[in-house]
């Protein structure tokens, strides 16, 4: 990014030589210069804050823009209370592409800033011959969420701003994108803390 002493010499450099363009820093050529070399340095820094903002995960600016775009809040993701929360529910709902694994799932979670685990169940199998199954297929479809008792999400340094709570915690938003995502013919169980 370029300041303002970086666009006042290249304007002067450009300048022809001779006495009556005058390189001082006195002088009203060189005044006249610096606050045109302000304002390029201004835009210039504009255009370096758009750049940051196009990343979903730094933007603040344009947040509310981005969270249009994707549809937030919705029915999972309610009003959150920071600018972090927002910021991780919306790559969470961009990089929310689908899947039907173990991994995609936690690592939705991670995106969201829960830690979880999962379980995944069978029927159990026993019967006339070995390996029949054993009162119905059910649980074939039938997976649980595992995570610690309490997620408690405190404030950041550097990804904190004025008025925002100093902690939250809850699993709704979470529970809300797993539903909403599983497969529709599976059921998922939630266990804190066991």
């Amino acid at each position: 990014m370029a300041g303002v002493t970086d666009y006042l010499s290249q304007f002067q450099a450009l300048l022809p030589p001779g006495a009556a363009f005058s390189r001082e820093p006195d002088a009203d050529l060189t005044k006249l210069l610096t606050a045109m070399a302000d304002e390029f340095a201004r835009v210039d820094q504009r255009a370096t804050d758009l750049r940051d903002e196009a990343d979903p995960y730094n933007t603040v600016e344009m947040l509310p823009d981005w969270e249009r775009v994707a549809g937030l809040p919705d029915s999972c993701v309610g009003a959150m209370d920071t600018i972090y929360a927002r910021q991780l529910a919306l790559v969470g709902k961009l990089s929310a592409v689908g899947g039907q694994s173990r991994a995609y799932f936690i690592g939705l979670s991670a995106t969201l800033g829960y830690e979880i685990t999962i379980t995944e169940y069978s029927a159990r199998r026993h019967g006339d011959q070995h390996g029949d199954v054993y009162g119905g297929t059910d649980w074939n479809f039938v997976w649980q969420v595992n995570a610690p008792a309490t997620t408690i999400n405190n404030r950041l340094y550097g990804r904190s701003y004025y008025g925002e709570p100093y902690r939250t915690w809850g699993y709704q938003q979470l529970e809300c994108i797993i539903e909403a995502l599983k497969p529709a013919h599976t059921r998922v169980l939630f266990s804190y803390g066991g």
